[in-house]
């Protein structure tokens, strides 16, 4: 069949299994909208206020559900505010696929009003990115994108179309059902096997992995997001259960291993548990499963498990010796090569290392139990939360210090359940999240942790959320400062505050009612408790505006560069 350009975008999501896009429309893209128009039964559009959020809640769609998330904007300043957004799904390997329409193709080059090379400037963030020069190669450019977007160690990939382009017309043949388009593309040109390949470990090397790990007497698992990623998190389970070996996670691994199996230790690193950063550090074995190894975690590099071999397990060979030199490796699909693994494992108690990380998890700083009466308590507010909201629940975070502490206290029992943004520390990206994972799972409850500092970056996303009544539950600490920052200017600056106190506005009252959005306020431990339970049950927009100190800090706490068992449990400790 003959169709524009436009309307063989629209085939093609479609052929994909899109049902949702996330945008802004623009001059440039105004064909594709008008697709859109024509094809809204077939599939749908959230309009968001700002470029950055469709980015950022393709992301969310995609984490929360393990499909490529998709977002478009127009050419120029529509183009760069996705940028961020593609840079956060780059840093935590997510796969979207990014829309962008630019000028008409006889004006590319002429500095053409809002005319600019995105491609260019996203070729740094993103896996792979296409310049659509003939409507003829577009319905293949899209299959393309969707495979690299999700093959290997997924991310993000852009597809820019000059606006002429989307008007051309060209015949069409649509995909069989079932067929995603790689046979037909691998032989039009081999090259694109390479892209879709992923090594799988021999034989042998996989025996040889299974005698470090049964040989090993301390052997601890530091499991990263690569576990969700390859849908792994069984596997993981049924491999510590049968060697007892501890479980400790990095921020993105955070929902990959159930929070309250005794051979959790949570979270490494910065702000790991004492049992975490012990684990690691008195180790003979450190079996990294789809981590990376990120300075956040790993504090002075010399140090760190420098009593242990490190046994790396990735499926990107780019990460191995990359940070931390490993002692040993297997390139390939963690969910695979852990199948592999498990018949080789030996059936260990390792009764004593189980003991020492059992006094190691006693360790926990004072501050946690500590309750104010005109505060309210970050670990009190987030166990206060898992226990209305359960464990369905997504939880998304922006960036800061609540984004540790939903690190240090939410239990996560299941997978896909905790949206952060990990590598690139995005203020700003939780609020499209959690539109995202809200949008994705309609009959799912999404609570959204937002800082009070990052919630200024997104708060006119209150309007998306209102129009498209999304039952979203903002809790927002309001700490009244940009909390991570100070906290550093206290240890390092001699607490000069510089441009980190938010002692002004807005009234987040009158704001929730400009837009139509639920409003409570919480100034203690009692207090918290009551609203959120009402917001939570009340299944609509909500803003639960929680006091937390403005001196509140992250405990545990290493400092940067130095070991990670050397932790700070209280303020001058």
């Amino acid at each position: 069949m003959k169709i524009n350009g436009s309307q063989i975008v629209i085939e093609c999501l479609i052929e994909q299994g899109v049902d949702t896009v996330f945008g802004y429309p623009g001059g440039n893209i105004l064909n594709i909208y008008d697709a859109l128009y024509k094809n809204s039964d077939r599939i749908t559009h959230i309009l968001t206020a700002h470029e950055q959020a469709a980015a950022h809640a393709a992301d969310g769609y995609s984490r929360s559900t393990g499909r490529v998330g998709v977002c478009m904007a127009t050419s120029g300043p529509g183009a760069t505010n996705l940028v961020t957004g593609i840079a956060t799904a780059y840093m935590d390997s997510v796969p979207i696929v990014a829309i962008t329409c630019n000028v008409g193709t006889p004006l590319l080059g002429k500095d053409t009003f809002q005319e600019i090379d995105i491609t260019g400037v996203t070729l740094p963030i993103t896996k792979h990115n296409f310049m659509v020069r003939r409507v003829e190669d577009l319905a293949n450019i899209f299959r393309q994108a969707f495979i690299i977007a999700k093959s290997g160690r997924p991310g993000p990939v852009l597809i820019d179309i000059p606006k002429d382009i989307t008007a051309a017309m060209c015949e069409f043949e649509p995909l069989k059902k079932g067929d995603d388009g790689s046979a037909a593309l691998i032989k039009e040109n081999l090259n694109f096997k390479r892209v879709m390949s992923v090594n799988v470990p021999s034989d042998e090397e996989i025996k040889a992995a299974a005698e470090i790990i049964n040989k090993s007497e301390r052997p601890v698992i530091y499991a990263g997001g690569g576990i969700k990623i390859s849908g792994a998190e069984k596997e993981l389970l049924e491999f510590a259960e049968k060697a007892s070996i501890p479980v400790s996670e990095s921020l993105m691994g955070r929902d990959v291993f159930p929070a309250n199996h005794p051979l959790c230790t949570w979270m490494v690193g910065m702000h790991g548990t004492r049992a975490s950063n012990m684990a690691v550090t008195e180790s003979d074995l450190v079996l990294a499963l789809g981590s990376r190894f990120s300075d956040r975690v790993i504090g002075d590099p010399k140090k760190f498990a420098e009593y242990a071999t490190v046994f790396h397990i990735d499926i990107d060979p780019a990460e191995i010796n990359k940070n931390i030199h490993a002692g040993g490796e297997l390139v390939g699909d963690l969910k695979s090569i852990l199948t592999r693994l498990l018949p080789l494992i030996e059936k260990k108690s390792h009764s004593e290392w189980l003991e020492k990380i059992a006094a190691w998890k006693k360790e926990i700083p004072a501050s946690y139990s500590i309750v104010k009466p005109d505060s309210v308590n970050p670990k009190f507010m987030l166990e206060t939360v898992h226990k209305y909201a359960g464990d369905d629940a997504f939880i998304t975070t922006e960036v800061s210090e609540h984004q540790m502490w939903t690190a240090q206290f939410y239990p996560f029992e299941k997978p896909r359940t905790f949206l952060t943004s990990g590598g690139l520390g995005t203020m700003g990206y939780g609020t499209g999240a959690a539109m995202g994972a809200q949008v994705a799972n309609p009959c799912g409850r999404v609570v959204h942790i937002a800082g009070d500092g990052s919630f200024r970056m997104n708060c006119n996303e209150l309007c998306t959320i209102a129009r498209y009544n999304l039952p979203i539950v903002i809790v927002l600490v309001n700490n009244g400062t940009l909390g991570n920052v100070r906290v550093w200017q206290k240890l390092f600056y001699e607490k000069r505050y510089s441009h980190t106190t938010l002692d002004f506005g807005p009234d987040w009252k009158k704001l929730a009612d400009a837009y139509g959005v639920g409003y409570v306020k919480a100034n203690n431990n009692d207090e918290f408790e009551k609203v959120f339970k009402t917001a939570f049950a009340e299944k609509k927009p909500y803003i639960v505006d929680t006091i937390v100190d403005i001196d509140e800090m992250i405990f545990p706490m290493a400092i940067p560069g130095k070991p990670i068992d050397e932790q700070m449990m209280c303020w001058g400790n």
